[in-house]
């Protein structure tokens, strides 16, 4: 195949004139009505999306082909990767505005569009489930304390958690994207296609295409207890929603609470399922608020270098003048993920994180009691970090008294 094969290669900046194959419905009840996502570069006739598969990772597929290590016509072979659980369809699926930031139906895509696929569309699944079990250290020194005690479903002997996980990669819906920031869909693509440098100009010159496929990381989901229970609001749920920390999360780095607070929503997690009820972690790739952790690590040097050494007073300050913005993850996306599960209430919500509560009761998910982290879980070098977020208007006043150790039944919580 020659790369300068006209066949091949087609300046999107110039696109050729031609009706859309598969035209999506975003909001449609049904998935056939609602068409599939289709992000081919195998069948570029077929596409009806901006942008690919496989978010950032795209990027990486494009360096095996250039090296000649993987075949740019490779097609998956989807044979028994379909859901080992089931999710939805929930109301919330076709509700206008409430999902637009994932395919609701991205886990069916073999089942529902099965003979298109057999046909020869390029249609792939974004979201996948699957059962594993977690060991994580803190986990077993817990059980060792007698403060978790192994009941043989949820927490086994050995220390290992039964969860059922979910990868979700973005799937943006623009119209749906702009409302929500309240901007307007021009604005919004204009700025898309200027801030990336120009990758995607189909933002700008196919406006019939009102669905993008974004080069960022997506959402890692892990259940403890039943799937199905989380749409039902007489079963108690404890959920955490978890923006990624590198630093803190894998390597146990103290200046901030991120780990702490991951397993102290995680041990919360496993205790109400144990007690009937249903866990829920949502993990977000958002790297340093969503500004990468090259530039976390730069506000880190800042922070500690400056005159009179690291303070509250000036920790988001520090994090401005590098950044030029204190925070960028925008919490508004953030609760499609608890639509797709058919989430309506939350009755221990383990975030003090006023930006995350008020995007979920926005988005008409009632939040009972909200979990702040222990005091003994903070990190020494952590308290600058705390103490700002409290003082910012980041973090709820403290109050509410902490019930992860009280062993009282979740009714009387």
């Amino acid at each position: 195949m020659s790369l300068n094969s006209p066949r091949h290669i087609r300046l999107t900046s110039h696109p050729e004139p031609q009706a859309l194959r598969r035209r999506l419905r975003w909001g449609a009840a049904e998935p056939v009505a609602r068409g599939p996502v289709i992000g081919s570069v195998t069948r570029p006739a077929d596409r009806n999306v901006i942008g690919t598969h496989g978010g950032s990772y795209s990027l990486y597929r494009a360096l095996a082909v250039s090296s000649g290590t993987l075949s740019p016509l490779q097609r998956p072979d989807l044979a028994n990767t379909h859901p080992v659980a089931e999710i939805g369809p929930y109301p919330q699926w076709s509700a206008p505005g409430k999902i637009v930031s994932l395919d609701p139906w991205g886990h069916l895509a073999t089942e529902v569009f099965g003979e298109a696929i057999a046909e020869g569309i390029d249609i792939r699944p974004t979201i996948a489930i699957t059962r594993a079990r977690l060991n994580l250290a803190e986990l077993n020194a817990e059980i060792a304390a007698g403060r978790l005690v192994p009941d043989g479903r949820v927490l086994h002997p050995g220390g290992d958690v039964s969860v059922t996980k979910a990868a979700v990669d973005p799937v943006w819906w623009l119209p749906g994207i702009a409302e929500r920031f309240g901007v307007k869909e021009h604005d919004l693509r204009r700025t898309l296609f200027e801030q990336t440098g120009g990758m995607y100009p189909e933002l700008v010159t196919r406006p019939d295409l009102d669905v993008f496929l974004p080069p960022i990381g997506g959402i890692s989901v892990y259940i403890f207890g039943e799937p199905r229970a989380l749409a039902d609001r007489r079963t108690p749920l404890t959920c955490r929603v978890h923006d990624e920390c590198n630093g803190s999360d894998v390597f146990g780095s103290d200046i901030c609470t991120c780990r702490p607070y991951l397993i102290h929503g995680i041990e919360e997690c496993v205790r109400t399922a144990q007690q009937g009820g249903v866990g829920l972690v949502v993990y977000n790739r958002k790297e340093g608020r969503a500004l990468g952790e090259v530039t976390k690590f730069l506000v880190y040097n800042a922070r500690k270098r400056q005159a009179g050494g690291d303070q509250a007073a000036t920790y988001f300050e520090r994090t401005e003048c590098v950044a030029g913005v204190q925070d960028a993850r925008f919490q508004q996306l953030m609760p499609d993920v608890l639509h797709w599960l058919g989430i309506t209430k939350i009755h221990r919500l383990v975030s003090m994180s006023n930006m995350k509560h008020d995007a979920m009761v926005e988005q008409g998910i009632e939040v009972g009691e909200r979990v702040p982290i222990p005091p003994d879980r903070i990190p020494p070098d952590a308290s600058v970090e705390i103490e700002a977020k409290k003082a910012a208007g980041y973090y709820a006043p403290e109050g509410g008294a902490d019930l992860s150790t009280t062993g009282r039944p979740l009714g009387e919580m």
